[in-house]
């Protein structure tokens, strides 16, 4: 058992039981529903968790992600590195200004941003085709990582009672949303704003942007220092994500995004 912070408030002791398959998570999840509802998870976000299913693909990607494992070029070659390269240029030429405004704002140039995007779901191509809330609940079910995985399903209610995604929201088969697949903690914790309407939608390409620049920020970014390995701004990006390879290749090929044609 563990003591888990959302946003840094006291939600109290882990109890619900976890489990390897889908036998207990119906018995998970009325115990979790108890522990949200203290945690102050209202009716709306506790009526989606009580409508999610096992996901067992989520399970399945959960148990196999081999991509992780490949030496950094096969994993380059694997993940489109050249294709995001030639295709993050583009993005930047056709939209500099746009660029230019978050860079300003947050110090991250655009080819951290852009070699993120495309990483993430090849430019708002594909942004995932499973349940966010199933997904989350059911890795927080799951005691592989449940430990990790708390906090973000009781984000996910929360956005659910606060309007900011649906019940039958779409993301990432790990429950992540949106262009550059945020996972719903760090929604709370990061989302900003981009566009001004009033919400933060991290289907919306501003938002998105604007949202990974921040979390980068505040991450510990420093405006106008190196990001590659042994540079001050590599330990934002390992900060991204935890895979040594992937952190590497997006410095790399943010630096080829940079560089010349």
């Amino acid at each position: 058992m563990v003591t888990c912070l959302l946003l840094g408030a006291p939600v109290g002791t882990i109890a619900a039981t976890c489990g390897n398959d889908a036998s207990g998570f119906e018995r998970w999840k009325q115990e979790f529903a108890a522990e949200a509802a203290r945690a102050g998870v209202g009716q709306a976000g506790l009526q989606a968790l009580a409508n999610t299913t096992y996901a067992t693909r989520t399970i399945s990607a959960d148990r196999n992600q081999r991509s992780f494992r490949y030496s950094l070029e096969e994993f380059m070659r694997v993940r489109g590195a050249d294709t995001i390269v030639r295709q993050g240029r583009q993005r930047i030429a056709a939209n500099p200004e746009f660029y230019a405004s978050l860079e300003r704002a947050y110090g991250v140039p655009a080819a951290v941003l852009v070699a993120i995007h495309g990483m993430e779901t090849g430019f708002g191509n594909f942004m995932g085709d499973a349940n966010v809330v199933s997904a989350i609940a059911t890795l927080a079910y799951d005691c592989r990582r449940s430990d990790f995985f708390y906090e973000h399903a009781l984000a996910a209610l929360i956005l659910v009672d606060r309007g900011a995604i649906s019940p039958t929201a779409i993301g990432a088969m790990h429950g992540e949303l949106g262009h550059t697949q945020f996972l719903p903690a760090n929604v709370l914790r990061y989302g900003v704003d981009g566009n001004g309407d009033g919400r933060v939608d991290l289907n919306n390409l501003t938002d998105a942007m604007a949202s990974t620049a921040n979390f980068l920020r505040q991450k510990g970014w420093q405006p106008s220092q190196g990001y590659q390995e042994g540079q001050p701004n590599f330990a934002a990006i390992q900060a991204w994500n935890a895979a040594t390879v992937y952190q590497r290749a997006i410095a790399i090929m943010a630096s080829r995004i940079e560089g010349p044609s």
